[in-house]
C-alpha cells in the first residue's frame, strides 16, 4: 500500500519566504516591498504601492515520485525605474534559491530576470522563473 501524501501550496510559500527575507533587508531599492500572489487592482504607479513583488506557479511538473514535486515560480517585480526593478529582482531570485523550508526544499533559477513595462500602468518592472522542489506532507 502506497503512503499518502499531499503537496502544500508553493505560490503561497514562495510569496511568504520573499515577504519575511525581504523585510529583513536593508538595500534601498527593497525598502517597502510589498509581496503578494496577485496583480494590484490598480497599478499606477501615484498609489505607494511601489516595489511591488507577485509570485506566481506557472506550471507543475508530472509527480514522477509522491517524494518531491516540481513547479515554476514566476516573480514579477515593478518598482519606480528599470534599474531597481532588476537589482529587486536579483535579490529575489538570490533569497529563493538559498532557501530551504518546510515547503520548498531547495530552488534552482530559471529565466531572467528579463526587463518589461507593464502594459497598463506603464511602469517598469522585471520579471524571472525558479523551479522550486517541493516536499510532500503527510495528510
Amino acid at each position: 500500500m502506497k503512503t499518502l501524501t499531499v503537496f502544500d501550496d508553493a505560490q503561497a510559500a514562495g510569496a511568504g519566504v520573499l515577504r519575511t527575507a525581504l523585510a529583513a533587508r536593508g538595500e534601498p531599492y527593497a525598502a517597502g516591498a510589498t509581496v503578494g500572489t496577485r496583480v494590484p487592482a490598480d497599478r499606477s504607479p501615484e498609489l505607494d504601492r511601489l516595489p511591488y513583488v507577485m509570485v506566481r506557479k506557472d506550471s507543475d511538473s508530472p509527480h514522477h515520485s509522491m517524494a518531491n514535486a516540481r513547479v515554476t515560480l514566476r516573480v514579477t517585480v515593478w518598482h519606480t525605474g528599470a534599474d531597481a526593478a532588476h537589482d529587486l529582482a536579483m535579490l529575489c531570485q538570490a533569497l529563493l534559491i538559498v532557501h530551504a523550508g518546510p515547503v520548498i526544499r531547495g530552488v534552482r533559477p530559471g529565466t531572467g530576470p528579463l526587463a518589461a513595462v507593464d502594459d497598463v500602468s506603464g511602469t517598469e518592472l522585471s520579471t524571472f522563473t525558479v523551479l522550486a522542489n517541493i516536499k510532500p506532507r503527510l495528510p
